[in-house]
């Protein structure tokens, strides 16, 4: 029989921290699964397991995804309720250069997610997919109802393939599946290779800021908590039979603010809040890159009455605070 302990997956990671400490706060028991890697520094994500460690309720599990066989062993022990599955190897620059990475975790890794659901009862996996799927799409906002057959870099590809073998699955096992397109998401405890991290870090060490494409790129920035909000909802809303259209138990929403801004605009926001200039680097088009993304939140909005309510000049003075804090500033 299962247990109604929920698997997090990625738990020590940014999104995984605070959707685990949500789920912990509405009373669930959580077991949060991470590897510790050290695709960036480690003693991060032990800061933020720490943080879990402390909470009622909640085990951890140092697993790689890609170990068939504890996966196997951590499924068959818990027989989860739900899974939210947030583990993945990130990075659209880190892809091009260490592709067996993403292979392992965003693949294999998925499958055993995906074995473990289907065979020991699982409810609803939850799991991350990413705006990259859209690739170099013109149409803005971007809508899940785009085409999504042209990515542009080997972590997008394993990520609409993750999308595509979730589908199989819902549609041959009946496992219901909810993929979330999370679009740039910042805030406490984010990650230190993404923009505002980076940007934030350049401004208070007097380093350069590499601004890609001459600063003109628009991000549509997405506050943590807001993600977090959408993903609770969302875990309680297994998808039935065939809500979008495909004769499966699969959903796949778009994550965002639904309001890009441009990157100069964020250099500028920060240069206010931590009282400094900023150097700027301006650099042209890396590969793999897009100069846009803008979600298209409107089923989101209509199945879970989600509303980003976090702007960027709050949600930057909400991030800064914690950099200051964390790095004692």
């Amino acid at each position: 029989m299962a247990d109604q302990s929920i698997l997090v997956t990625g738990a020590a990671g940014f999104i995984g921290l605070h959707v685990a400490r949500r789920l912990l706060a509405e009373g669930h028991a959580v077991v949060g699964l991470d590897n510790l890697n050290d695709y960036y520094d480690p003693a991060l994500k032990c800061a933020r397991l720490e943080i879990l460690r402390r909470e009622q309720g909640f085990a951890f599990e140092q697993i790689d995804l890609a170990d068939r066989a504890s996966m196997e062993r951590l499924f068959a022990t818990h027989r989860f309720a739900k899974v939210v599955h947030l583990a993945a190897q990130p990075g659209v620059r880190y892809s091009i250069d260490h592709p067996h990475a993403y292979v392992d975790a965003n693949l294999a890794g998925f499958v055993n997610v995906l074995e473990g659901c289907r065979h020991h009862g699982c409810g609803h996996l939850v799991y991350a997919s990413s705006s990259s799927v859209y690739g170099a799409n013109a149409k803005m906002p971007f809508s899940v109802d785009d085409k999504t057959d042209h990515p542009i870099s080997l972590y997008a590809a394993t990520k609409k393939a993750n999308e595509l073998i979730a589908h199989s699955y819902s549609h041959l096992y009946r496992l219901p599946v909810t993929g979330l397109r999370f679009f740039t998401i910042y805030g406490p405890w984010g990650r230190p290779d993404m923009a505002v991290y980076l940007f934030t870090k350049a401004i208070v060490e007097g380093t350069p800021i590499r601004l890609f494409n001459h600063g003109r790129m628009r991000r549509d920035f997405t506050h943590v908590e807001d993600v977090t909000r959408a993903v609770l909802q969302l875990v309680d809303q297994a998808p039935r039979d065939g809500e979008q259209g495909a004769g499966a138990p699969a959903k796949i929403y778009n994550v965002g603010n639904n309001h890009p801004e441009e990157l100069t605009h964020v250099v500028a926001v920060l240069e206010r809040e931590l009282g400094r200039a900023a150097i700027r680097e301006m650099l042209p088009m890396q590969p793999g890159d897009v100069t846009e993304t803008f979600a298209d939140v409107t089923e989101l909005m209509r199945d879970t009455g989600f509303r980003p309510q976090t702007s960027i000049e709050d949600g930057l003075r909400d991030f800064v605070a914690w950099y200051r804090d964390y790095h004692r500033i």
